[in-house]
């Protein structure tokens, strides 16, 4: 019988989730991210000071992968990212990370 460390890993499935984001001018945007662990929580909470805005972004950051796991964003494009993006589209972003994944999780090397 599998251990209870054990079940907890198999039910965390974290395999990538593929998002779609839908920009402000229509476009869309698309890439991938695994949930949320309680060590990547802790990582991006880091430094931010209960700003939820600087927490969200670096969930961004660290979270979201192109289809072969290869992360988009680097930290150094933080600021790049907050000044020369659209609010509502970065927004828009940060939530896809964020939010709860549906149980059909999309494993891009599929």
């Amino acid at each position: 019988m599998p251990s209870a460390l054990d079940r907890l890993k198999k039910a965390a499935n974290l395999r990538p989730a593929k998002k779609v984001v839908t920009f402000h001018d229509g476009s869309t945007f698309e890439f991938w991210r695994t949930p949320l662990t309680m060590a990547e929580r802790e990582r991006a909470q880091k430094g931010t000071k209960d700003d939820v805005n600087a927490f969200a972004l670096q969930l961004l950051i660290l979270k979201a992968q192109d289809e072969n796991g290869t992360r988009l964003f680097s930290a150094g494009q933080a600021a790049e990212l907050k000044h020369e993006v659209r609010d509502a589209d970065l927004q828009a972003l940060m939530l896809a990370v964020i939010e709860d994944d549906s149980d059909e999780a999309v494993d891009p090397k599929d």
